[in-house]
């Protein structure tokens, strides 16, 4: 089987792991940087070029595309959707997932839990905001911020004022939410793939900082989920239409409270943690899938 992982940089850890789990397991494997792919786009010959040559012989992709592209990320990926080719991350769901807001719209109407959030149109009754989510402390987050960047902790009304204001002031879109304090900075991350937990962690933030993301000095630890929050994460990659999903929850007394469903999420923290050859279990999925597409294009084709 031929598969194209989808990826800006061929050092990160996740795209060496995928590369090296396709490889083991007999697969041949190329690192395509999404970013240099051409579209041809006509009638019924959908096409993407590559340094110079057509891309038309991939079985599948594992598209690992960054927040900050991605819109041609994705529209690369439809592209291949059009050629009939299998990929592990479909455009619309991952499209979804960039969208901090739809995300928890779609999660909220699913009924899952999720923290008191507030979106508004640059309101000025910030008062009003801060106390329809239970008051401060709150967090303030920038709709299009990842891995912890564009967050703020406003520990008390006056601050969360400040910080909404300026935000406002420079036409920037947030979203206001409570602040958990019984998850004690830490929260939980379920790796999904196909429909089942393959993985979790516990990430806790380090002594001063209330954001647990690795990549902002946090600690993991392998975590057994309780059955809760095991139908939660898994429900939470469905309704997302995740068929890879890093979905990241808060463990309160009320449930699981879900904060984000990323749809690239990384390797090294989970693989690290649990032991889990996640990478495997990636490529295990997209073997199934890939395999059910080629017998469904052979059928039309005949």
């Amino acid at each position: 089987m031929n598969i194209a992982i989808l990826s800006r940089n061929p050092k990160l850890y996740s795209t060496k792991r995928l590369k090296e789990a396709g490889e083991e397991a007999g697969h041949n494997v190329e690192i395509i940087n999404h970013m240099k792919c051409v579209l041809l786009i006509e009638k019924r010959n959908p096409m993407v070029w590559y340094n110079g040559r057509r891309l038309d012989y991939f079985d599948a992709i594992i598209p690992r595309i960054g927040a900050s592209v991605t819109f041609y990320g994705a529209a690369v990926v439809r592209q291949f959707e059009m050629m009939k080719v299998f990929t592990a991350v479909e455009s619309q769901a991952l499209i979804r997932s960039r969208d901090k807001l739809r995300s928890l719209q779609i999660l909220s109407r699913a009924g899952l839990g999720l923290p008191k959030t507030i979106f508004m149109d640059y309101s000025s009754d910030t008062e009003g905001v801060i106390e329809a989510v239970g008051g401060a402390p709150v967090v303030i987050k920038l709709l299009e911020g990842t891995q912890g960047l564009g967050v703020v902790l406003a520990e008390n009304k006056k601050a969360a004022q400040s910080v909404i204001e300026a935000f406002n002031g420079v036409r920037a879109r947030i979203i206001v939410q409570e602040f958990v304090k019984e998850a004690k900075g830490s929260d939980l991350r379920a790796f999904v793939v196909n429909g089942e937990v393959v993985g979790a962690m516990k990430r806790q933030a380090k002594a001063g900082e209330f954001r647990s993301n690795l990549h902002r000095g946090g600690t993991s630890s392998v975590y057994k989920l309780n059955r809760t929050e095991k139908t939660a994460a898994i429900a939470a990659a469905k309704k997302m239409g995740l068929g890879v999903a890093g979905v990241d929850m808060l463990p309160t007394k009320r449930g699981p409270l879900i904060l984000e469903v990323n749809s690239s999420p990384g390797l090294e923290g989970i693989e690290g943690a649990t032991k889990v050859d996640i990478a495997g279990k990636i490529i295990s999925f997209v073997e199934k899938n890939a395999a059910k597409k080629r017998i469904q294009k052979d059928k039309v084709n005949a």
